[in-house]
């Protein structure tokens, strides 16, 4: 097989305007990750339960999870670096407001207008990428301006156990206005106009309201599994079935409307679009899974704080980063089929010796194994993003975009709730013997490795730029 390919250089322009949109893209990501570590400040501020501040985080994602149809409207009737520079300056704004909460209900509105602003900007930043690349270009650019959203999951919870440590919760969100003064400039600077993607595309509040009530039930089904311990809850039950019920309309709806809808069910007709969406879920449960349980087993099973879980994570995250340069010149190259197997494997190789894991192994095989899994993850999850684009359409662009984004949001929180619930349901006792607690953990890490080994099923049917050698010549 010949793998000399030579990729063109970028045209100029390019990465300057890719990287304004990947900073406007920063600010959300960073918050997302940092609010966590200030549930125990924002209790005693509010003198409220965690029910009710979990709100705060859980209404977050609900509102980003119904936002993401609605971009792809904007999208086709908008230019789509207005409707992107408008979305940044709403987020630093409404994080002004949150900041500022002076009780909990005020928090839990703002927090669910951030979240509305962040549902509109991932896909926009997603599509406007793809606009702006080209499909020839698309692997080495994601993977270098998504580079720096790394940080938000490495550094986040230490920048953010940083803060609360010199000053209040309140500058967890007032951070995000710098990010945004700083993005606001240069996104006007470096990004192209994009003209509507479809200026005759209508409204189509239905399908929206179908989508996005169906995200939002199932995310909020899952997360009450995750409390209950279990996906038998009578409350688990209904929402899930509200979900599916409203996933069943919206496929009857799209075939009444011959599929003029936000999300036609055509883009599915595709080969490749079909296997990267459904490889996107499956590896969004199977990466973001595990990074709920590995805090807690590194502060539950070692004693760490929860800074020094955080440290104790970075390793993933430098992985990530040192395989990331190389990973968009091969999928340019070589198309995503043999990135994705590859990272696969190695993905794999990463997360089994989770499953075996106590509280003595030591912290150094720990780091190796936590490095080798970061090393793989943007070759599973890059790759299937670009190649969900190859092929289509600049009209399908925006709905493409749409289908990726809550297919990410909901395997993310399946992911997190199947986990999550798993390992509740293995430790029931307030205080569980070490035995119990590893069966827990070991379980959760053994789902993890499953999914992953699933997505080999649709990767087989990525694109492959691999040329068999003519014959005679040396391979």
């Amino acid at each position: 097989m010949n793998y000399s390919k030579k990729l063109e250089p970028l045209p100029k322009g390019v990465m300057p305007a890719a990287w304004a949109i990947a900073l406007g893209a920063i600010a959300p990501m960073l918050d997302a990750t940092m609010v966590n570590i200030a549930i125990n400040q924002l209790l005693r501020d509010f003198h409220t339960t965690l029910g009710v501040i979990q709100w705060a985080i859980t209404g977050y994602v609900l509102a980003l999870a119904v936002a993401v149809p609605v971009a792809g409207w904007l999208m086709n009737r908008f230019n789509g670096k207005r409707v992107f520079i408008a979305a940044v300056a709403a987020f630093g704004f409404f994080s002004i407001l949150t900041g500022a909460s002076w009780n909990v209900e005020s928090l839990i509105i703002f927090r669910l207008l951030q979240g509305f602003c962040g549902g509109i900007l991932t896909p926009l930043m997603s599509t406007l990428l793809v606009k702006t690349a080209g499909p020839e270009n698309l692997g080495r650019v994601i993977s270098i301006v998504t580079t720096p959203m790394i940080f938000g999951p490495i550094l986040g919870p230490v920048l953010g156990g940083f803060i609360l440590q010199i000053t209040s919760w309140r500058w967890i969100f007032f951070i995000n206005v710098f990010i945004v003064l700083a993005a606001l400039p240069l996104m006007n600077k470096f990004v192209p106009e994009f003209a509507p993607f479809n200026q005759k595309s209508r409204l189509d509040l239905a399908g929206i309201a179908l989508l996005s009530f169906m995200s939002a039930s199932l995310i909020y089904g899952v997360t009450k599994a995750s409390t209950a311990a279990s996906f038998a809850d009578i409350s688990t039950i209904s929402w899930l079935f509200a979900g599916f019920a409203l996933l069943g309309c919206y496929i009857l709806y799209d075939r009444r409307k011959r599929e003029q809808t936000v999300l036609p069910l055509k883009l599915f007709a595709h080969r490749g679009f079909s296997a990267a969406a459904s490889g996107t879920f499956l590896a969004n449960f199977a990466i973001m899974g595990p990074m709920l349980i590995l805090p807690m087993f590194f502060q539950n099973m070692r004693h760490l704080s929860a800074i020094g879980a955080a440290v104790a994570l970075m390793p993933q995250g430098v992985g990530m980063l040192v395989a990331r340069p190389f990973i968009g010149s091969m999928i340019d190259r070589i198309g995503a089929k043999y990135v994705v197997l590859t990272s696969l494997a190695v993905a794999l190789f990463g997360t089994i010796p989770l499953v075996f894991i106590t509280d003595k192994t030591s912290m150094i095989w720990i780091a190796l194994a936590l490095f080798v899994r970061g090393t793989s993850v943007g070759g599973i999850t890059l790759p299937l993003t670009s190649d969900a684009y190859i092929g289509l359409k600049d009209t399908e662009l925006p709905e493409a975009g749409v289908c990726i984004n809550i297919l990410e949001n909901l395997g993310s929180s399946f992911g997190t709730a199947v986990i999550a619930t798993a390992v509740s349901a293995l430790i029931q006792e307030i205080h569980p013997a070490i035995s119990v607690s590893l069966r827990g953990y070991h379980a959760g890490f053994l789902i993890s490795t499953l999914v992953l080994a699933l997505v080999f099923f649709p990767a087989v049917f990525l694109t492959n730029k691999v040329k068999p050698a003519a014959v005679g010549t040396e391979v």
